[in-house]
């Protein structure tokens, strides 16, 4: 961007209007592109000079499940399907009208007003600053975006940040980094690159969301900056390229936005329902000598404590030569014979994730033959662009570059599928890169590398998927990464990064978990008990597992300063609870596994923040330490010591069904409810029906038996619920061999008619299934299909069995 130093704002024209494409000009060639892509969604590029300076984009995949490696063409317009719209050009402003927003550029400046239709009546919801909302060369060669701020407004996003879900007077730095033993209260920057995040105003019921498609590092100021010249305002700072954002409508409820973002980036992955399971983690294992007798070690205390196990993330100590870590070496010594290490553990219905790295140490046995087949970042003078690696000097490998994803490919089938690793854990990703001498190859268009380095990380991801895919195309792929951007969501599982171990991380590892799925991605977890600094006490661990089993990533990993290890059985006076409460994980995965099919095919967050299910409840919008899991059961995690009981406030508008003891309770009153270690709050929305695996369940030896839980309303309404059906692991389901479940009951005064339908393809397919309505449920109970052949009471439940018909 060259400096324009105009001393006023530039006054623009409508130049030109194709299609959905709008073209605004002023002097100087300063322009400005308008695309309606949707009747909710209108994306705005800022061009202070009339050229465009970002790179491709690797973040827009409308619908799709993958990019192209070398990106997306920014004016690419394909997988939109354009709204009817209007547009006036008169007054001095262009007005561009959809079903849904409406869009007014002021030409004097090109300033940006921005209302959405609710209820029949159009809302102002986002204005630009009217002073210096773009950089048209006043300042640097930075991309400024300045809005007005108003004192109601919310905003949740921009990923795992650490702190208060609502982002409101505070700043953050998007920049990725490795920060191992971050406090989730405070710590910024952190592992993750996402630049999205919604408003919400509560008092209309409207909000937006807006995505900055940029790969630079950027700020957001949320409010914490006040200049006098200006009045209230927020603003995004990109350190390079270009201002191209997307505004998306988001009437009714702050999920519009999420879902429509979600949509926009691409489709969520369709992973292995293994992953579901628990998985096993330590540094220790694979740092000590005898690794592979350490990992037997694992197995065994699962057998004897009967711990329910799927996969284990094998750590980077495999990899080492002395006290360092090299990508794709297998250390002989620590393990002997890979193919039987890896095999023992298949046996027990056991994965393997293997930790893969993107830099060679300059001492990796491969180094000098990756430099110098150029597949490494270089300085602008031909050598490796040096970076700090852990306790070493390396360089990291560059993704831009065809030839190094081939090269990475190849490793990954060779070092680790062709012995039956099952997946790739994608870690230390972050690429800190900081010189502007280091470049990057760019796919023939060298750029330096600091400017994308997001786009490293994508792209390594990206090559990983691709290798998995490759090596067993009948298989879903399983990967998880550390770090990662917009898009990640496409290609793996992700986790909060390097935890510190305390009560108060375990508070806000909640809410930043709350933050990704707001912004996309839901499909994350934390490292269960802290993975940095002291290690857990048996309550605050105990409390990490009550806490864990609700998400969609359940994984135990810890690296300990005192050298102790986060195991399930590490303190016997909670053993038998944790295993309890792993037990109850695997009763509630049909549950998990229903929510990632709806946020796979309809772009649906797994994890909501109480405001986001519930805009309309005034309570609802203040923080609190509780989650909705899908929109039909609330979370309520012990995140205090010393605590026996748990005081959950319950959304207004419905009933909830305690899970324990199938008390019903109104909403809109706060209750308090025992919360034992193996007893964790969750509670039942009235109106919803829930799968679960209601089959006995040990180590190694996996059952599934279909149940369902309802909460019917107490007079007339109906209850409903579907679970997704497949084999849990290959591609089949493409080809039509997926099955739903759909439940219903239906009740008036007197009776609830129970209906219980299977479509498509089954694998097992029952005779009878289970449903289970709150015991104070006395109605008759009709069978709308099949047969009522037991009815009984336990728990707190009243259980009806119902033989299907053939």
């Amino acid at each position: 961007m060259r400096s324009l130093n105009l001393k006023y704002p530039p006054r623009f024209a409508l130049s030109s209007h194709v299609d959905n494409h709008l073209v605004l000009t002023a002097q100087e060639n300063c322009r400005i592109e308008l695309f309606v892509l949707a009747e909710d969604i209108i994306r705005v590029l800022v061009l202070p000079d009339g050229e465009t300076h970002g790179p491709r984009s690797w973040a827009i995949a409308p619908g799709a499940e993958d990019v192209a490696l070398e990106g997306r063409e920014r004016r690419d317009m394909s997988g939109f399907v354009p709204p009817p719209f209007s547009v006036s050009n008169q007054a001095g402003q262009v007005v561009i009208k959809t079903a849904r927003v409406r869009l007014t550029v002021t030409l004097a400046g090109g300033f940006c007003a921005w209302d959405i239709l609710h209820d029949g009546t159009w809302h102002r919801v986002m204005s630009d600053r009217k002073t210096q909302a773009y950089n048209f060369g006043w300042w640097d060669q930075r991309a400024y975006h300045y809005i007005e701020r108003r004192n109601d407004e919310m905003y949740v996003g921009l990923g795992e940040r650490a702190g208060s879900l609502d982002r409101a007077h505070q700043s953050y730095e998007m920049r990725n980094i490795d920060a191992m033993g971050y406090s989730a209260r405070t710590t910024d920057p952190l592992y993750k690159h996402i630049p999205f995040y919604v408003t919400w105003q509560p008092q209309a019921s409207t909000g937006f969301g807006l995505f900055y498609d940029t790969l630079a590092d950027c700020r957001f100021d949320m409010g914490r900056e006040l200049d006098n010249y200006h009045g209230h305002y927020r603003h995004f700072v990109a350190e390079h390229g270009d201002l191209d954002y997307y505004f998306i409508a988001s009437a009714g409820t702050p999920l519009n936005a999420v879902r429509r973002f979600t949509w926009l980036t691409g489709r969520p992955a369709w992973m292995p329902k293994w992953g579901l399971g628990y998985s096993g983690s330590t540094m220790s294992y694979t740092d000590a000598p005898d690794a592979q007798h350490r990992m037997g070690e694992f197995i065994d205390k699962c057998r004897e404590h009967d711990m329910l196990c799927d996969s284990f993330h094998l750590s980077s100590g495999y990899t080492s030569i002395g006290p360092k870590r090299y990508v794709f070496n297998w250390n002989h010594e620590k393990f002997p014979d890979i193919e039987g290490f890896v095999q023992s553990y298949l046996d027990h219905g056991v994965r393997l994730c293997a930790n893969i790295k993107p830099c060679l140490l300059q001492d990796h046995p491969a180094f000098e033959e990756v430099a110098k087949a150029g597949l490494l970042i270089e300085s602008k003078h031909g050598d490796p662009a040096w970076v700090q690696y852990w306790d070493e000097v390396g360089a990291y490998l560059d993704f831009t570059n065809p030839d190094t994803i081939n090269w990475w490919k190849a490793r990954v089938k060779d070092a680790l599928l062709k012995y039956g690793i099952a997946a790739t854990w994608n870690d230390n990703n972050e690429f800190e890169i900081w010189s502007p001498d280091a470049i990057a190859h760019g796919f023939g268009n060298a750029f330096p590398a600091l400017q994308a380095k997001v786009l490293q990380t994508h792209l390594m991801m990206q090559a990983s998927h691709s290798a998995q895919s490759e090596h067993s195309p009948d298989k879903r792929p399983f990967l998880v990464s550390r770090s990662g951007g917009v898009g990640m969501h496409r290609y793996v599982q992700t986790w909060s990064g390097d935890n510190y171990t305390s009560w108060e991380t375990l508070r806000f590892n909640l809410k930043m978990g709350l933050g990704l799925a707001m912004s996309g991605v839901s499909n994350s977890g934390h490292d269960i008990g802290g993975f940095s600094g002291p290690a857990p006490g048996p309550e605050l661990f105990a409390r990490w597992v009550a806490f864990g089993i609700f998400l969609p990533r359940f994984s135990i990993h810890s690296w300990n300063d005192d050298g102790t290890v986060n195991e399930p059985w590490m303190y016997p006076e909670v053993t038998q609870q944790v295993a309890d409460l792993i037990k109850l994980r695997y009763r509630l995965i049909p549950y998990l596994y229903e929510l990632l099919w709806q946020s796979h095919s309809a772009y649906e967050p797994v994890l909501r923040p109480m405001f986001a299910e519930f805009p309309h409840d005034p309570r609802c919008l203040v923080d609190s330490d509780d989650m909705m899991l899908g929109s039909s059961m609330l979370v309520a995690p012990v995140v205090d010591a010393g605590q026996s009981t748990r005081d959950v406030y319950l959304p207004a508008g419905s009933r909830w069904v305690s899970y324990w003891s199938g008390e019903a309770f109104d909403g809109a009153q706060t209750v308090t409810l025992p919360a034992p270690f193996e007893r964790p709050v969750f509670l039942l929305r009235e109106g919803s029906v829930v799968p679960l695996n209601f089959a006995e369940q040990h180590f190694g030896r996996p059952a599934d038996e279909r149940a369902f839980i309802a909460a019917p309303p107490a007079g007339v309404g109906a209850a409903q619920g579907t679970c997704v059906e497949d084999d849990g692991e290959s591609q089949a389901w493409r080809n039509g061999e997926q099955g739903h479940w759909n439940v219903t009951l239906t009740g008036d005064a007197n009776a609830l008619t129970v209906s219980v339908e299977r479509e498509g393809w089954m694998q097992q397919p029952q005779a009878q299934v289970r449903v289970f309505v709150p015991m104070h449920e006395t109605r008759a109970i009709v069978c709308a299909n099949g047969t009522l052949s037991a009815d009984h009471t336990a728990d707190g439940w009243r259980c009806l069995t119902i033989a299907l018909p053939h």
